[in-house]
């Protein structure tokens, strides 16, 4: 897909294709990027520094760097092969997911306007988002974690902690949760009394 000339693009989606590259050098007016469900190694953002909502899930990605793009309130790389992605620089995101990688270790700590962020199915044995106060929705399900601290996440409406390894799981201040699947971990007890928002529970 040669779109090189095509400098005055906002909005680029070529989703489920059989794209194996694909340029974007070219293309600075980029506020969207949608190229998720192909077959690209590799993609080269780093011109593309107006973009606030970028897609490239579903590919074949194994290193990624969107330093550059601090515009980014919406990031969605799930289902690829990376095994380190730094958003440090990416302050402005509100929504997050980085679902099925190989990440071991993920900072969050910039990343204070985040409201949901997924990273389900990785390789994380601990997570911290003690400083992600404005998280709605967090899914960290299938991780190996042992421990997660929530107790400053009083805004989480949705949280998927499923099929990890937890052994406790203290909600006592996350009074606003409607959903909660916290199933196949190695909880012995479970307390959501002051969880009277609930809808949906899964243990």
């Amino acid at each position: 897909l040669d779109v090189s000339n095509n400098t005055a693009l906002t909005s680029l989606n070529c989703s489920y294709q059989s794209l194996t590259e694909l340029d974007v050098s070219n293309n600075t007016a980029l506020t969207s990027l949608w190229c998720d469900y192909n077959q690209l190694t590799a993609l080269d953002v780093s011109n593309n520094i107006s973009l606030q909502g970028l897609g490239a899930a579903n590919n074949d990605l194994t290193t990624f760097d969107v330093s550059n793009n601090t515009a980014l309130t919406y990031l969605y790389v799930g289902y690829n092969a990376l095994t380190s992605l730094d958003v440090s620089n990416n302050t402005a995101l509100t929504s997050l997911y980085v679902h099925s990688n190989a990440l071991t270790t993920f900072d969050v700590s910039n990343n204070i306007s985040l409201q949901n962020f997924g990273a389900a199915n990785n390789y994380f044995t601990a997570f911290d988002v003690s400083l992600n106060t404005a998280l709605t929705s967090l899914q960290l399900q299938g991780n190996d974690l042992t421990a997660l601290d929530v107790s400053n996440n009083t805004a989480l409406t949705r949280l998927y902690v499923n099929d990890n390894d937890l052994t406790a799981l203290d909600l006592s201040s996350n009074t606003a949760l409607t959903d909660l699947h916290c199933y196949s971990n190695d909880l012995t007890s479970l307390d959501v009394s002051n969880n009277t928002a609930l809808i949906y529970l899964s243990c």
